[in-house]
C-alpha cells in the first residue's frame, strides 16, 4: 500500500502520516499520502458459558458505551501478546486458550490491522490495571444475549467483518453453532 520511498510528515500520539512521489500513468507526478498507527485487538473472552464485555467510559465520550476487551497493541509487540496484556489490563481476567478470529485491514488507506482473538476460559487474576483516561465495568452475557446486542448496534467499536459473522449467526441456525463453537470451543 505505501511505497518504499514514503517519508513521514508528521507523527502525532496514534497517527503518521507518509507522503512520497508517485509517477502517474501519463508521466506526471503527484504527491500520494498514507497514514500508520499501531495495530489493535479486539477479544471475545469468555468466563464458562458467559462473554465478557465492558461498560466504558472515555473522557471525549459523553456517554458510557458498550466494547469488547482490547486496545492499542505496542510497537514491536507480537500480537497475542498484545491481546493478553490489553485483556489483562482492561478485566483482570488471563486464560491460556487463545485462538486467533482473523487479522484484517479495515481501511485502505491507513496501515492498520486489527487481530481478532477469542480467550476461552478466563479467570481473574488480577484487578484491572486501567488507563487514566478509561473506566471500565465488565458485564457477561450470554451467547444469545450477546449475539442480540451485536445484531442492535449496542457494542461500539466491533469489527466489522466479525459484527457481520455474528449477525448471520443470530438468523442462520448451522453458522450459529459454528460460531457458538468457535466462542467456546
Amino acid at each position: 500500500m505505501m511505497s518504499k520511498n514514503a517519508k513521514s510528515v508528521f507523527k502525532g500520539e496514534i497517527f503518521e502520516v507518509f507522503q512520497w512521489d508517485q509517477k502517474m500513468y501519463d508521466g506526471t507526478t503527484e504527491v500520494f499520502e498514507a497514514l500508520r498507527r499501531p495495530n489493535t485487538a479486539e477479544i471475545i473472552a469468555t468466563e464458562g458459558d458467559q462473554i465478557v464485555i465492558q461498560k466504558q467510559m472515555q473522557p471525549h465520550k459523553s456517554e458510557p458505551f458498550l466494547s469488547l476487551p482490547g486496545g492499542r497493541i505496542e510497537l514491536g509487540e507480537d500480537e497475542l501478546v498484545g491481546a493478553k496484556r490489553e485483556l489483562l489490563e482492561e478485566t483482570g481476567l488471563a486464560t491460556d486458550d487463545w485462538e486467533l478470529w482473523a487479522a484484517r485491514k479495515p481501511v485502505g488507506k491507513i496501515d492498520w490491522t486489527i487481530f481478532v482473538y477469542v480467550a476461552r476460559g478466563c479467570r481473574k487474576v488480577a484487578e484491572q490495571a486501567l488507563d487514566a483516561g478509561e473506566k471500565i465495568e465488565l458485564l457477561r452475557v450470554g451467547f444469545d444475549e450477546f449475539l442480540d446486542m451485536v445484531d442492535r448496534g449496542d457494542l461500539a467499536y466491533i469489527e466489522s467483518d466479525l459484527r457481520l459473522d455474528l449477525v448471520r449467526a443470530r438468523y442462520d441456525a448451522g453458522h450459529r453453532e459454528r460460531i457458538r463453537k468457535k466462542i467456546f470451543g
